[in-house]
This record gives structure tokens, C-alpha cells and sequence, in this order.
């Protein structure tokens, strides 16, 4: 066992906590966890962990250990975590604990956008396979937790956070996918050169028998692994696609609009990006074809809720950045009525002005940003600002002419009135499907 007569402390005690803990004790650690929260936050830990809630930094002087796991959503880099890393031998994250143990191939996917629905797609492609191919780490299942099954598939889809990339050392992706990248988390981040260090630790590992699928166009360091690009604008990588066919050095490789369910540029980037990184695999093009039919995005990505009074409602609220709101407005081709706000992230908007000229034709801002997005988009278009996103849906339906698009795309997190993008999304689609 390789953890055995280790001590290993866990500061998180939600899921993916709970599945390192599970981990570890099957390795043959003594295992601790460590939670800010109270007692109901342990539910569900597996028994012969030692169980501190109400953890305070001043408590970490007892929390001793070989070898500190940090869950993905606390900061790493906050007094917090410092007080628990001085009482330790090694601090990693739990992604990097599970790859510790795994003896079959990674897909590692990271990017400001786009993860989810790439992650999905590999996923699809390699379960049809017969790979396995199970979504883990930022989405789907914690990526320790598929250890702790009886028989590990031989190929995962990890998508991984730059929360999840700063606590690496070891976890080596057969297949890196660098999706895009545009300044986000500047809340916990000094600098957007921070998050993009973070970031780019997914290729940290990577050798020359390592595959690296980039965005064409993207600026990054000379790497180790052979790069295969992708592009939606450039003709020259060795992927492109219009948003309808996916060609591979001029190839048809799939089309889109009969193949699939996916539609835009944005899900052509995804979809690009997922069948590169599974072709070292040796899977054929029939194959992913076949994995990828009537495939649609997930959740909360540009999902169509109805079509009511010939007006399309669009829930994008997995927009949680600049980046993601403008590839959502690019791939519209109806004229949009924009709903964006949440939380203020810090980031600046003004570079999204000319992208709102070309395609929205009224916006409503709400939430903790309303007015200050009002007052910088007011001067290109119709903006109206309001508190809630009921008050929101209201007021873009007075908007919309037949014809036009209701497009909840956030632009920012959802913390300041929802506990996460998904119930803001549920929340807009219960609205929306109420309109009479």
C-alpha cells in the first residue's frame, strides 16, 4: 500500500474530500479531515476518518501529516491552507492524489471555457470505444472516487480547474487539451499572469510520446509533447471548422448540423477539440462519428429552453466570464437580447462593446454589477438595469421581437444571489417556461 503508516489530512469534507479520504484509507493512511463548516458538512465520510469540523487556522498546529490534500475550492494560496502546509511533509490536491495511482491514460482538459462540453465529448468518444473514458475531476466524478471502483477504466476525460492545476506534481496527461484562455478569477488570482501559470501547468509532465491539442492562435511556451491545433478563423490548423463541418487537413471528418446536436462556433471549437485529442487512441473517424450523434450541450450552454411567441430563450448561464459571453454572442445568428450580471468579478467589459454592437439589440444587466454594466453598455445599445433575474426575464420579453433570441449569458459568477450557476440556470428556465 502505498500510503501505508502515513498520516494524511484533508482539508474539505464535500465530495471529492470524502473520495480522497476513501482513497487513502484503502492505500493504508490514517486519514483526518479538516472543515470550516459544522458537523452536517461530514455526512457521508467514510468511517475510521478522524472528523474535525469548525477547523480554524489556529487548530492546524494539530494537524500534523506526510501529506496534506486540498480540495479544488479552497484557496491555496490563503492564509488557511498556509497555517495547515507549515504542520506538513507535502501539499497536493486530490486530482493529483488519484493520479498518484493510476496506471491508465489521461485526457486532461483545461480552459476558461469550453471545459464541460470537451469533457463530455471525450468521454463519449472514448466510452464508445470501449475505453471507459469516465468525465472526472472538475465535472462529473472526483477523479479519486473512479479509483475506488472495482475495475478503473482504462482511459478518463479529466477536466481540469487551474484550482485543481496548482496542486500537481506528478499527473502526467497522455493527451493535454488547451481550449482557449482569457483573463477569469482575478477574485482569487494577483494577476491574470497568475491564472495562466496555473493553467499551464497541465503540461507540466507532458514528453515527446504526449499529444498537446491547442487552440490555433493561443500564446504559449515552447512544449515537449507533438501539438495538434484546432481553429474556427484559421484555415491552416490542421483543424478547422465553419460551424457546420469539421474538416481535418481538409478532410470531412464530421458535419455538425446532421451529425450532432451541437451548434456555433464555440461547440465546433469543442467538438474539434475532442475528436484530436482521442485520435491517439486509434479510434477511427466512423467511430467518433458515431459516438457523437444527436450529441447536444450540456445544461446550462446555450441550452434552448422553449421558443415562445417566435422569441428563442437561451440559458448560457455556465458563462461565468468575458470569454464565455463573448463566444456565446458570436455564435448567435438571430438578433440577441442579452441578459448579463451577477457578481463583480473585478473584470473588465469594455473590450465585449464591440461584439454587443454587431449582434445584441438591448440588454438587461442585474445583480451586484446591474448598474455599473448599464452605465458602460447604456451609450451602444438599449440597457436597461434591474435588481433580480425575474425582474430580467420580465423586462427581455417586452424586448424581443419575433424573430429574436433571449440569451441569459451571465458574463460573471453567480454568488452574489445563487449558490452556483446552476441554480441560476434552473432558475431561468423555471421563469422561462412560466411566460404565457
Amino acid at each position: 500500500m502505498p500510503l501505508s503508516g502515513q498520516h494524511v489530512a484533508i482539508l474539505g469534507a464535500g465530495r471529492s474530500g470524502r473520495a480522497a479520504a476513501a482513497l487513502s484509507l484503502r492505500q493504508g493512511a490514517s486519514v483526518s479531515v479538516w472543515d470550516a463548516a459544522g458537523a452536517d458538512a461530514f455526512a457521508g465520510m467514510p468511517a475510521g476518518v478522524m472528523q474535525h469540523p469548525l477547523a480554524t487556522a489556529e487548530l492546524a498546529a494539530g494537524a500534523a501529516c506526510d501529506l496534506l490534500v486540498v480540495s479544488p475550492g479552497i484557496d491555496t494560496y490563503g492564509p488557511y491552507v498556509a497555517a495547515f502546509a507549515r504542520q506538513a511533509a507535502e501539499v497536493i490536491g486530490e486530482v493529483e492524489l488519484a493520479a498518484r495511482s493510476y496506471t491508465g491514460r489521461i485526457v486532461g482538459i483545461t480552459g476558461t471555457n469550453g471545459k464541460t462540453t470537451t469533457t463530455e465529448l471525450v468521454a463519449r468518444i472514448l466510452g464508445h470505444a470501449g475505453l471507459g473514458g469516465t468525465p472526472c475531476g472538475n465535472y462529473g466524478t472526483p477523479f479519486s472516487e473512479v479509483l475506488l471502483q472495482d475495475n478503473p477504466p482504462a482511459a478518463v476525460a479529466l477536466e481540469l480547474s487551474s484550482f485543481q492545476l496548482e496542486t500537481i506534481s506528478t499527473l502526467h496527461p497522455a493527451v493535454a487539451v488547451w481550449l482557449n484562455f482569457a483573463p477569469d478569477h482575478l477574485d482569487r488570482y494577483p494577476s491574470v499572469d497568475a491564472y495562466r501559470a496555473a493553467k499551464l501547468r497541465i503540461f507540466d509532465n507532458q514528453t515527446a510520446a504526449d499529444t498537446a491539442v491547442l487552440r490555433a492562435g493561443e500564446a504559449l511556451p515552447r512544449l515537449a509533447a507533438r501539438s495538434v491545433t484546432f481553429s474556427t478563423e484559421d484555415e491552416s490548423a490542421e483543424w478547422f471548422s465553419d460551424g457546420h463541418s469539421i474538416l481535418q487537413r481538409g478532410v470531412m471528418m464530421l458535419d455538425m448540423t446532421h451529425d450532432t446536436g451541437l451548434r456555433g462556433l464555440h461547440n465546433a471549437e469543442n467538438a474539434m477539440a475532442a475528436m484530436a485529442a482521442c485520435q491517439p487512441f486509434g479510434i477511427s473517424t466512423a467511430l467518433m462519428r458515431e459516438a457523437l450523434h444527436g450529441c447536444a450541450p450540456p445544461a446550462h450552454r446555450c441550452e434552448l429552453i422553449r421558443t415562445l411567441d417566435g422569441v428563442e430563450y437561451l440559458n448560457d448561464s455556465k458563462a461565468t466570464n468575458l470569454h464565455a459571453l463573448e463566444s456565446a454572442l458570436r455564435s448567435q445568428t438571430r438578433p440577441v437580447v442579452l441578459l448579463a450580471g451577477g457578481k463583480d468579478k473585478g473584470l473588465d467589459y469594455t473590450d465585449l462593446l464591440p461584439m454587443l454592437r454587431s449582434k445584441a439589440l438591448a440588454c438587461v444587466t442585474f445583480g451586484q454589477i446591474a448598474g455599473p454594466l448599464q452605465q458602460l453598455f447604456g451609450p451602444v445599445l438599449d440597457c436597461q438595469a434591474v435588481a433580480t433575474l425575474a425582474e430580467a426575464v420580465s423586462a427581455a420579453r417586452a424586448l424581443a421581437p419575433r424573430g429574436s433570441t433571449v440569451l441569459l449569458s451571465p458574463g460573471t459568477s453567480s454568488y452574489d444571489q445563487f449558490s452556483g450557476y446552476e441554480q441560476r440556470g434552473n432558475t431561468f428556465r423555471d421563469l422561462v417556461n412560466q411566460l404565457r
